[in-house]
């Protein structure tokens, strides 16, 4: 029983500092201190420490010293590695998709893309959770395990990079109709069981994706394109 109660405190402080993280309210460097946040939740440092070193394993918080971490920069170059991850893995996962979707995929795709809401501003942690809730529904009618985990790994530090680039970004109405365009027709085409379609459609949403625009963001002047 004591044991199962440390896991259930250990859990609800990784979900806070981890929500926190995600929502900008900690933002990029921002230092976070064990006695301070566990404090603030009302729970002793144990699990406190232990959503640290679960959060520092997923890459969005380093620690600092015995008792302080700090949330993970932004990189020029963690942008790129994502981008480049994504462009290569999320349109051979759509094809698969496309190729292996079943009822129950077809059913969990149609309520996602259903449940977008426009990622504007700062965005929400809703509208963030239902962006992700469509590609996860998405990449996992691949049926290809490993390249799920894969994507599932990557997904909490590409918002982070969404969540930045959204801070710089104008959005127009033209620009939100062409994201929700691309959307539709990525679940159109998977859906549909047209694998080169959707392979198409997913490579040209990563190239123009948030996540693209935020490498020119964080790009060094001095470094070349390539």
């Amino acid at each position: 029983m004591a044991q199962k109660q440390v896991f259930s405190k250990s859990e609800y402080a990784y979900g806070e500092i981890k929500q926190r993280i995600l929502a900008d309210d900690l933002r990029p460097g921002a230092a976070v201190n064990q006695e301070g946040i566990a404090a603030e939740l009302g729970i002793s440092t144990t699990p406190v420490r232990e959503a640290f070193k679960r959060l520092a394993s997923e890459g969005l918080m380093v620690l600092a010293t015995h008792k302080d971490a700090r949330v993970t920069e932004l990189t020029f170059v963690e942008a790129r590695s994502l981008y480049e991850l994504r462009l290569n893995i999320d349109p051979l996962a759509a094809r698969w998709a496309a190729e292996r979707r079943t009822e129950g995929d077809i059913a969990a795709i149609r309520a996602a893309v259903s449940a977008l809401h426009p990622l504007t501003g700062t965005a929400e942690l809703p509208a963030l959770i239902a962006h992700r809730e469509f590609h996860r529904a998405v990449y996992r009618a691949s049926h290809n395990q490993p390249m799920i985990e894969i994507l599932d790994s990557l997904w909490d530090k590409a918002d982070r990079y969404r969540q930045f680039t959204l801070k710089y970004r104008t959005d127009t109405e033209p620009e939100i109709e062409r994201v929700r365009a691309e959307h539709q027709a990525l679940a159109d085409a998977v859906i549909d069981g047209e694998p080169s379609a959707a392979e198409d459609v997913m490579r040209q949403h990563i190239s123009r994706s948030l996540g693209r625009q935020a490498i020119e963001k964080l790009r060094p002047e001095e470094t070349p394109e390539s």
